[in-house]
């Protein structure tokens, strides 16, 4: 059977990550900052970003994280704060600060080298390394589902974590220098950082705990994971997944249901027409081409499931994701020429 490792490291590897970048806040009480939603521009991070995580990696001092409808965070000296959904927040020093007088400057940000903001006044200060992470919407329906608004973990607790943070700080100062290939070491060093967030945000869940990532812990359930993402297109029967996921077709029903929500065989149907979505977004291949690729038997089978998903059949979906794709192209060489 497929240990929970393989699990996550199966999603991961069938979701394109795009791009990220780092940069510098350095505060001092008081001291507060705003993030909005990314949303439209998330694209000039790197051509395909369609979903941005933003992180916070606290070095020094401590700072409040604060997200509508969800209770404010205190982090620490060796935290990362990880908001995987976009959400729109304020960082601050202090607990009962509510005037917020600066903005980080999202646009500029995603479409430009790594910088240091300096913020506050002359008190107690504060070392925040910031950070989008870019990746396909594909990611909603694996290890980003199920996760909080905000989360934090802490790197301090050994080894690993203390030279993952070092890393991290090491490559902010370097990218200054503008040497080549640094964006790319910037990009896979905010994958590994990501990825070691989800891995102890995963082992740190409680008992009972439900989502995704529950499921991907789960023995029996990341087994089965592990192999719906590892070959999609198979003729999955969940006989068939059940025997190779060593358990009974009641166990794993049963106990996917519990974690995921859904029946192992919802799941695949849907992860397929997320695969085939992506497929028509980003390839010429016909919808037959595609509809056999992600395991379906015939086109018109493809066709009747895709638009039950999306309300479009294929080829209309195409054509609009293109017409979007190049609108989006025009908006990030009109801001290139603006700023």
């Amino acid at each position: 059977m497929l240990n929970r490792v393989d699990a996550l490291s199966q999603a991961l590897s069938s979701i394109h990550m795009t791009g990220a970048i780092f940069f510098d806040v350095e505060c001092a009480l008081p001291w507060a900052f705003a993030v909005p939603e990314v949303g439209e521009a998330a694209h000039l991070l790197a051509p395909g970003t369609e979903r941005i995580v933003n992180f916070h990696l606290v070095t020094d001092g401590a700072a409040t994280v604060r997200v509508p409808g969800s209770a404010e965070l205190r982090v620490t000296a060796g935290d990362v704060v990880v908001l995987p959904h976009d959400s729109p927040h304020t960082v601050c020093g202090e607990r009962f600060l509510t005037v917020v007088e600066s903005s980080i400057p999202v646009a500029e940000v995603l479409s430009g080298q790594p910088r240091t903001l300096r913020l506050g006044g002359d008190g107690s200060g504060t070392h925040i390394i910031c950070g989008f992470f870019g990746c396909e919407r594909l990611a909603e329906r694996s290890f980003l589902a199920g996760l909080p608004p905000v989360f934090a973990v802490n790197l301090r607790i050994d080894d690993a974590g203390l030279w993952l943070e070092n890393s991290v700080r090491h490559l902010l100062v370097e990218a200054r220098s503008r040497r080549p290939g640094t964006a790319a070491l910037l990009s896979k060093m905010a994958q590994v950082l990501f990825v070691e967030t989800l891995r102890r945000y995963m082992n740190d869940l409680p008992a009972g705990a439900v989502g995704w990532l529950a499921g991907a812990r789960d023995p029996l359930v990341g087994g089965a994971l592990s192999l719906l993402h590892r070959d999609p297109a198979c003729a999955w029967t969940l006989a068939k997944l059940a025997r190779e996921a060593g358990a009974s077709r009641s166990v794993l029903g049963e106990r996917f249901m519990e974690l995921l929500g859904e029946a192992p065989l919802t799941y695949l149907a849907r992860w397929r027409l997320q695969l085939a979505a992506r497929l028509l977004e980003t390839t010429s291949k016909t919808a037959l081409q595609i509809a056999l690729d992600v395991g379906y038997g015939s086109e018109s089978t493809f066709n009747r499931a895709f638009k039950r998903e999306y309300g479009i059949p294929p080829a209309k979906y195409r054509r609009r994701h293109r017409g979007r794709a190049a609108a989006g192209r025009r908006a990030g060489r009109d801001f290139g020429q603006w700023h």
